[in-house]
């Protein structure tokens, strides 16, 4: 689901405008691309060019990154590997499917990410707009881990239906999505695959999740409709394994499911949240300063949902943030500097407070 919303909210921040991928330059990293008004972004570099890529997110040691893309000509995403300048590119996973929400595990010796390719070796159908703006909840999502390489695949979860959006905790322990249940709830389990606990239960998507920094705190997205008629919507279209992500809200809960809070209240579509070090701040991704709807930026706020502020001001999408191990660098996907209207690159900064 993160590979949907990841290209889908940009089809939507461009008007639904068709964006096929394109061929990668061989250039390196660019120069400084920050705007005057993103004052904590400094040495912003773009390390992809071209196409669609998006939801990268660092090894534990900070020299690695590990994002999805559509590059090679791909009809849809597949996960790929790089040095954190933009170098030593390489695919990793199979080539077939679709695949999404890739990350390294705490020691550097395995990755984990979610693939369709048990279910068919091509890509799967894409979302029937005619419902309206609706993003595929695929069933055929399970989770995989690989060595770092791609070699030694062995899958994760077995169960029916939909099992994506998966970020390991410092300490090892997984948080992911699943309809296991029969809705999009939050669950969490050990790096085996055992002792699976589920977080959330109310009637809605809850997803995205992402450890704080000394993984006591799980920060997500979450749509609870609550009249009658979002609710009969929501599970009819969850039905044909479909959702309508067009407002969620930022929320932040114990590691045990306890302590649910509401972050953001602005009734827009906010998503890709990631903890500061402090455990006190949160960064995220929203379309809150556009009427329209279409244009996103990141944004910080507190945990308690006091002291928002805009961190970047490009004028069409910025998302899908990740701090360094160390806290000392920002990497996020963008459409700015793009070749071709839709081009969505991977970019690196380093972090002022």
């Amino acid at each position: 689901m993160k590979t949907s919303l990841a290209l889908l909210v940009l089809i939507v921040s461009l008007g639904f405008h068709d964006f096929a991928p394109k061929s990668q330059s061989s250039q390196g990293a660019s120069p400084d691309l920050g705007l005057p008004q993103e004052t904590h972004l400094r040495n912003l570099r773009q390390l992809s060019f071209g196409g669609e890529n998006a939801e990268a997110y660092f090894s534990a040691d900070g020299k690695k990154l590990i994002f999805q893309s559509t590059r090679d000509g791909r009809q849809c995403d597949q996960i790929y590997s790089m040095n954190t300048d933009g170098s030593n590119v390489r695919m990793i996973s199979t080539g077939a499917g679709r695949t999404t929400c890739s990350y390294y595990f705490p020691d550097g010796k395995r990755i984990l990410y979610s693939s369709t390719h048990l279910g068919s070796k091509d890509c799967p159908r894409k979302p029937d707009f005619s419902k309206g703006y609706v993003w595929a909840v695929y069933p055929s999502f399970d989770i995989f881990t690989a060595k770092p390489d791609g070699s030694n695949l062995k899958q994760l979860t077995k169960t029916p239906g939909y099992d994506a959006e998966t970020t390991i905790s410092k300490q090892g322990k997984l948080a992911l999505t699943s309809m296991r249940d029969g809705d999009l709830d939050i669950y969490t389990m050990d790096s085996n695959g055992k002792h699976v606990r589920r977080l959330t239960s109310e009637i809605g998507y809850d997803g995205g999740p992402f450890w704080s920094y000394d993984g006591k705190q799980i920060v997500y997205r979450a749509y609870h409709p609550e009249s009658d008629k979002d609710k009969t919507d929501y599970l009819a279209l969850l039905k044909q394994n479909l959702i309508r992500p067009t407002t969620l809200e930022i929320w932040v809960m114990n590691a045990d499911g306890s302590n649910k809070r509401q972050v953001t209240r602005n009734g827009k579509a906010n998503f890709a949240p990631y903890f500061f070090p402090d455990g006190k701040r949160i960064i995220f991704a929203s379309n809150m300063a556009d009427p329209k709807g279409r244009d996103f930026d990141l944004y910080k706020i507190n945990v308690d949902g006091s002291g928002i502020e805009r961190i970047t001001f490009n004028d069409t999408f910025d998302g899908f943030p990740m701090f360094s191990p160390d806290g000392t660098k920002l990497v996020f996907a963008s459409n700015r500097n793009a070749k071709t209207r839709g081009d969505t690159n991977i970019f690196i900064a380093d972090w002022v407070e």
